[in-house]
């Protein structure tokens, strides 16, 4: 790698920093081919990505950015998961950990906050912002459903009477 492909790929790293709202550190140890396709391919399924660089170029793109106390972990083999969302990136690493044991997450940080392992681990139990947006949506929506069958259950009250009273005269005659 030469001068110009290490200043690109901080730049490139830097940017992607400043997007983000979340950073997870975690160090792989001998992933296959196969397991780091797969963990790309669910990260990139929610909206996140999963970087591995030299740590000495991260520490570098780090700097200036909120997450430069994440340099610190930063030591053997590690990857940046980074998302918008900020519970995504959390999610997916800390589900990808679970399945294999050459996979450990370090810590990590939301915007200025330093994560430690079991804080990322919280944030990957709450709800992402999709969810939540669907929830709020489904708590806005269920009073106004609520008072529209209210509204209709007189009318059809009534039609069920007049049709059972139009059954009745059509059995007397």
């Amino acid at each position: 790698m030469d001068r110009t492909q290490k200043s690109e790929a901080i730049s490139k790293l830097a940017k992607t920093l400043t997007e983000t709202s979340v950073v997870v550190v975690a160090r792989n140890h001998g992933l296959t081919v196969a397991q780091a396709s797969d963990l790309r391919n669910r990260m990139r399924a929610a909206g996140a990505n999963f970087k591995v660089t030299k740590n000495r170029l991260a520490r570098i793109a780090l700097e200036g950015t909120p997450y430069q106390p994440l340099g610190a972990l930063l030591t053997g083999p590690c990857g940046l998961a980074t998302s918008a969302d900020p519970v995504a990136a959390a999610k997916i690493v800390v589900e990808f950990a679970k399945t294999t044991d050459k996979f450990e997450i370090v810590g990590g940080a939301m915007g200025s906050t330093l994560l430690d392992v079991n804080g990322v681990k919280a944030l990957a139990e709450l709800p992402s912002l999709d969810e939540l947006r669907a929830k709020i949506i489904g708590l806005v929506n269920a009073p106004a459903t609520k008072l529209a069958q209210l509204a209709n259950a007189p009318a059809a009250k009534l039609a069920r009477v007049f049709a059972a009273y139009a059954d009745k005269d059509k059995e007397a005659a």
